[in-house]
Parts: C-alpha cells; sequence; structure tokens
C-alpha cells in the first residue's frame, strides 16, 4: 500500500520533516513556480506552505486527493479558506507558534523607543558622537497601556512587569478577575490613552478595531507618549499617526506592521520618531521551527481521520454527517453572539442543542460556538483547541444543554449567555429546507427569520411610526444599501427589534448617529467572517 503523499512547497526546519516522520512519501516543490505546483499537487494528500505559496480554487482543483493544506505560520491570507472548506479540505495553522516572538518584539521597540537605540547607532556608525541629543527615559515607575489582552498582550505585560512599569490595560472582553490575576487594572481606552507613557495594542483587525487609534485618540495621549504596534497593519491610521509625530501631538512610535507591506514610499518611513521593522513578529528560529512541527504534527492527524485541535475551517475527527452542517452554522452564531455581547465581558454561555440532532455526538457543536465567539475578539488565530482555553483565561462558564424535544424547527442551536452588567443576552439559529440554508430565528427573545449575511445590523428601540423612515434614510445617505429587513415585537408601542442585512459595512460614525437619532437601546453592526 502506498504512503499518503506530503508535499512541501517552501523551506522549513529539518525538525518538521522529522515531526512528520516515516509514514509519508514526502515531496518537495517550489511553490512559487506555479506550473510546478499544480503538478505536484495531482497527488498530494496534504501540502505544507508559509506565505509565498498561495493555495487558491485553481490550486484546489489541481488537487483531487487533498486532504489538509497546512501553513507554518499564523496568518492564512495565501489559503482560500472559503475553497478549501468548499472542496472538505482542512486548513490548519499554527496558531502559539509566534506568540513569545512577539511579545518579546513589542518589549524590544518599547525599550528602542525609550533609549532612542536605533537613530543612535545609525548616528554612531556615521562617525557622529551624540550622547545628549540621544538622552533616553527608564521604564522604571512609567505606565504602560496594554490594548487587547489575549495571549500575546498577556505575555506583554509579564514580561514588563520586571521593569516596575504600572501597567494598565483595555480589553471589553476581559473580567476585572482576570486583569487581576494578570496583575494589570483595567480602563477605558480613552483612560488608557491619557494616563499611559507608552501604550502597545494586540487586537484583531476586524472592521471596529481597523483605525481604532487615530486622530481623536492621539488627541488624548501625552505628548511624550509613544505607541507600538506588532499586531495588525491598519489598527492605527498611518496618515493620522504621520500628522501626530510630525506635530508632535505624541513623541514616537514603533511599528512592525503595515497596511501595505512592504510599505514603499510610505512617509512614515522617514520620520526620526518611527522605528520600523518589517514585519518581524514571527521571525525567530524558535518561532518557524515551533510553527513547522506543530503543522507537521497535525498533518498526521488530519491524514489518520484524527481530531485536529489546530483546524481553522473543519474540526476533523470523527463527525456524523448530521452534525457536521451545523458546525458553520454554530460558528457564526457565535459571531452574532459576540457582537450582541460586546458593551460588557461575558461571564457564562450555554450552548442549547434541541432535536433530532442530540441523538448524535454535539460536542463538536461546543467548540465551534466557542471558535465563533472569540474569532473578532482575540488578536490569534482561535482553533477548536484554544477556543476553550481562551473562555476559561477570561473566567467564562461554558455549558453544552441538550435536549431531544424542539417544537418549533427540526433541530434548534442556541447560544444565551450572562454579562458581567446583569444583562443577557441569546442568539437562535437552524438550517432550513433541503439545501440547508443557515438562519437565524431568534435574538435577545425575540423571534425573527433571517439568513446569515456577511454584514448584519441589531437594533432595539421602542416601537413608534417613522423609525423605518429614519433609519432608511440613513443608510440611504450613507449609500449603504438595504438588503433584507425584518421587525419583531412583542406588543405595539413597546419594544421592537430589528434585523438588517445590508451590501457593505457600516461606518462607526454612521452607527453613533443611528443611535441617537432613533434612541436605540441596543445598535450593533456585526460582520460575519468564514
Amino acid at each position: 500500500m502506498s504512503k499518503p503523499v506530503v508535499l512541501i512547497a517552501e523551506e522549513l526546519s529539518p525538525a518538521t520533516v522529522d515531526a512528520l516522520g516515516p509514514d509519508f512519501d514526502v515531496v518537495n516543490v517550489d511553490g512559487t513556480d506555479r506550473a510546478a505546483l499544480l503538478s505536484a499537487l495531482a497527488s498530494a494528500n496534504a501540502i505544507l506552505v508559509r506565505s509565498a505559496t498561495k493555495v487558491d480554487a485553481e490550486a484546489l482543483a489541481a488537487a483531487p486527493n487533498l486532504k489538509v493544506i497546512a501553513r507554518a505560520g499564523v496568518g492564512l491570507d495565501n489559503v482560500d479558506i472559503k475553497a478549501a472548506t468548499a472542496a472538505g479540505v482542512m486548513v490548519v495553522n499554527a496558531p502559539t507558534s509566534n506568540i513569545i516572538s512577539a511579545a518579546e518584539l513589542t518589549v524590544g521597540h518599547i525599550l528602542s523607543l525609550a533609549r532612542h537605540i536605533p537613530p543612535a547607532h545609525g548616528a554612531l556608525a556615521q562617525g557622529q558622537w551624540k550622547r545628549s541629543k540621544y538622552t533616553g527615559i527608564e521604564l522604571y515607575e512609567k505606565t504602560v497601556g496594554i490594548i487587547g489582552l489575549g495571549r500575546i498582550g498577556a505575555l506583554v505585560a509579564a514580561r514588563l512587569q520586571a521593569f516596575g512599569v504600572n501597567i494598565i490595560a483595555f480589553d471589553p472582553y476581559i473580567t476585572s478577575a482576570r486583569a487581576q490575576q494578570l496583575g494589570v487594572h483595567p480602563v477605558s481606552l480613552d483612560e488608557l490613552l491619557a494616563q499611559s507613557d507608552f501604550v502597545t495594542i494586540h487586537m484583531p483587525k476586524t472592521p471596529e478595531t481597523t483605525g481604532m487609534i487615530s486622530a481623536p485618540q492621539f488627541k488624548l495621549m501625552k505628548p511624550t507618549a509613544y505607541v507600538v504596534n506588532v499586531a495588525r497593519g491598519g489598527l492605527i491610521d498611518e496618515a493620522d499617526l504621520y500628522t501626530a509625530l510630525v506635530d508632535g501631538t505624541i513623541a514616537g512610535a514603533g511599528l512592525d506592521v503595515f497596511v501595505n507591506e512592504p510599505p514603499t514610499g510610505s512617509p512614515l518611513l522617514g520620520l526620526d520618531n518611527l522605528i520600523s521593522t518589517p514585519h518581524l513578529g514571527a521571525s525567530t528560529d524558535e518561532a518557524q521551527e515551533k510553527a513547522g512541527v506543530s503543522v507537521a504534527k497535525s498533518v498526521r492527524l488530519a491524514l489518520s481521520g484524527e481530531l485536529v485541535p489546530d483546524a481553522v475551517n473543519v474540526a476533523g475527527g470523527i463527525i456524523d454527517p448530521t452534525v457536521r452542517p451545523g458546525i458553520p452554522l454554530v460558528e457564526k452564531l457565535g459571531q452574532v453572539f459576540s457582537g450582541l455581547a460586546a458593551h460588557s465581558p461575558l461571564t457564562s454561555v450555554d450552548i442549547e442543542v434541541r432535536g433530532e440532532i442530540v441523538e448524535f455526538d454535539v460536542a463538536v457543536l461546543k467548540l465551534a460556538a466557542l471558535k465563533g465567539i472569540f474569532t473578532n475578539v482575540v488578536s490569534e488565530t482561535v482553533s477548536y483547541v484554544n477556543a476553550p482555553l481562551l473562555a476559561e483565561q477570561r473566567g467564562v462558564a461554558v455549558r453544552l444543554i441538550t435536549e431531544s424535544e424542539s417544537p418549533e424547527y427540526r433541530n434548534l442551536i442556541t447560544l444565551r449567555g450572562a454579562l458581567a452588567d446583569g444583562s443577557q443576552v441569546s442568539v437562535s439559529g437552524t438550517l432550513v429546507g433541503t439545501k440547508q440554508i443557515e438562519k437565524i430565528v431568534e435574538v435577545n427573545g425575540y423571534d425573527v427569520e433571517v439568513p446569515f449575511a456577511e454584514h448584519l445590523i441589531v437594533m432595539l428601540y421602542t416601537d413608534r411610526p417613522g423609525i423605518v423612515a429614519v433609519y432608511g434614510r440613513e443608510f440611504g445617505d450613507a449609500e449603504i444599501n438595504i438588503a433584507g429587513m425584518q421587525i419583531a415585537r412583542h406588543e405595539a408601542g413597546g419594544r421592537a427589534l430589528s434585523v438588517l442585512t445590508v451590501d457593505s459595512p457600516v461606518p462607526a460614525a454612521l452607527l453613533a448617529s443611528l443611535r441617537v437619532a432613533i434612541e436605540a437601546d441596543v445598535l450593533v453592526a456585526i460582520d460575519i467572517t468564514e
């Protein structure tokens, strides 16, 4: 019997091949040579890549035997996850391989800014002895503000504590108990910006977080403050950062990531008070070896039919065909739930599964729900193995509840959660018809029936004449097309819930304007990622 073929399309560490073991035929190909790649894929059961090899729909079509795509790293920009999922091909990565390297690079940027290390070196290399020009500051007793307390943010906090700094943090999804456990003081974003001598950002890049540090935020900061971003390009508005650095609104910045990479022609690169590195967060020997070994182990699991912890699109393992269509539904419900719960830290969540489906093992739906809940909350890639850990780290109690009775739908899945401010949120979904169309059928106790879309708006307000005209006009003026809409209420003149699907993302400024215009109790935009 022939061995499964594992295609290595880029240079990986020898430890990666060792981790695969003797059970596979390992074939090497230059992933940037498109013709050679497509030819080699014809017999491949698995492919290991880094960032240069594009595994898109064309590549998948050329690989009829492919079972798994393994990215030896964190990012997945070069892998078409949607096409892979449609083809039944598992995608895995190494979500924790670079976290120590990224945390250490963050500390390196902070130290470099405090002591002007790169410009001082540059001057000395040119024969200039400028001790007074490069007088720096001590970190001791300074305030460091960490935006985002995921794994990397927590590691940064732990490493900075040795310098005797005061650490404050903003993370809307972290409870005060978890913050205390990490030795940091939770504050609002505005408070963090106003109090910090150094600000470092460790958030995922979503429509809500893109440009979250821009001109209004720079104006809140001290003129002696520094900002660091080694997370995602675009979290800091680069044009506004340039203005803030030139005008002296802040003292300096450290960037490892940019909106466009490489940032050719960026005016930021010509500034003396900017320290930049070319996306080196994962560029250490240790991180690269960890990534290769991690995905090699995932390939072994995938090709043996076992559960793969770091799968990003399917859970792997033996999952009954009746249960499998519910996985993407529940992941999307998790994202909606997370959007509804964003105003206060989550303390508990129940995943309730009702109907015929509970005759089978539905434990994977609990993992899928948690993966969806944290997908747009933390900076690291969320998988089926780290999602429960993320919940545990945040002090979130999680239960899976099954019930065979489902009066209204053949199968119904509900996510129901309690928040730190005492409020509760819920969202329910089901698969409808022979085509198994994914629909939202309940939001916070209101019955609806809305197909999933990429962009959703949920509004809760007092039911009264003219409200639809108000928000319809606001969207129209902003040139945002409403693709679908449903309104639910318990009684006339009481509270009404509107769920809209729109064709494009809704800017934060428009949401703020709408909230005032319709006097909304709840108004959230939720962008669903595949």
